[in-house]
């Protein structure tokens, strides 16, 4: 069975009940997590922070059974459908957890053990007293670059021009960074529910992927995000209705 979504085929089909898995990772461990022992194996590592209904994971974790997968959102209900469909789709390299971008980040990520780190979409919040909960800060930025190994690779991706802006003028400070023309190859249509739905009302979608700069040192990261902007621009309203869709 093939499920689709605003018209868009849903990655992997549905097994038999049989071959279901269980993706859901329930419990955070009290410091780092320890990847061999939550997958059973020695592999590459990639997150999806904010990672909604599982789309561009699962669609990766079938692509690349050669690389183990974690999902994250703050969101339980969008967790529950990722879930869902992590296991009808029996995948034994994926897992979802109800989480912060931050605190997975800061608690439990050991430093330059990930290879890919996603964020697709970061909320932009509009009110002025919820500004300060926008997940791309540069100290946000100082602990992607721990966690990733030297030259890992950070992905980005937004429709709302202020925050691109911004993720444009940070982001390069902690990473090589090269803005991408153009639709994802592998998913043309939108690797997430929000790019579909922003690409369906023609909304420009602004994409990066940036690699860790091996010579920048933890303790210069960290210096850096003194001297560098909030994330304090203005998120235009008139985008409120469509991140209520997506």
């Amino acid at each position: 069975m093939i499920e689709r979504e605003f018209g868009v085929p849903f990655p992997g089909v549905i097994l038999d009940q049989e071959k279901w898995t269980q993706t859901a990772l329930k419990a955070m461990p009290d410091g780092h997590l320890k990847w061999h022992e939550l997958f059973a194996r020695d592999a590459p590592v990639i997150l999806d922070l904010g990672c909604g209904n599982g789309r561009y994971l699962i669609g990766s974790a079938l692509a690349r059974p050669d690389h183990d997968h974690l999902g994250i959102d703050i969101l339980p209900v969008v967790i529950r459908y990722a879930r869902k469909r992590g296991n009808q789709r029996g995948f034994a390299n994926l897992r979802f957890a109800v989480l912060g971008g931050r605190e997975l980040l800061a608690n439990h990520i050991t430093p330059h053990s990930v290879a890919e780190i996603h964020c697709y979409h970061p909320q932009p919040y509009y009110d002025a007293v919820k500004v300060h909960l926008r997940l791309i800060t540069p100290a946000f930025l100082a602990t992607v670059h721990r966690a990733l190994k030297p030259g890992g690779l950070f992905v980005i991706q937004t429709d709302n021009p202020g925050y691109w802006k911004y993720i444009r003028a940070v982001v390069p400070v902690f990473f090589d960074f090269h803005e991408l023309r153009g639709k994802w190859p592998d998913s043309p249509r939108g690797r997430t529910r929000r790019e579909i739905i922003a690409t369906q009302k023609k909304l420009p979608v602004f994409r990066a992927e940036a690699t860790a700069r091996p010579d920048l040192s933890e303790v210069d990261a960290v210096a850096l995000t003194e001297s560098l902007p909030p994330p304090t621009f203005d998120a235009d309203r008139r985008l409120r209705d469509l991140d209520r869709l997506g």
